[in-house]
């Protein structure tokens, strides 16, 4: 299964896509969403959300995942 991922600067669309998993930097530490990923709302914290192996660094952000989609707005570096 895969998850439909979405990620949103400011001003512009940093990633949109297919991804098997999502690395975020949470509150609470680093955590993993892959497929069938309970619902979830979180804050990212400074570090970078890689998405496979494509490495996005950000400020902070917040993030949601529901139904196999990953949803997260942030400010970048």
């Amino acid at each position: 299964m895969i998850l439909d991922v979405v990620i949103l600067g400011p001003d512009r669309s940093l990633f949109e896509g297919r991804a098997s998993r999502v690395i975020c930097p949470g509150e609470q530490g680093v955590f993993e969403i892959g497929p069938f990923h309970r619902p979830l709302v979180s804050r990212l914290f400074p570090g970078a959300v890689i998405v496979d192996d494509k490495s996005l660094p950000i400020h902070r952000g917040v993030v949601k995942v529901e139904k196999n989609r990953v949803t997260a707005l942030v400010e970048p570096v």
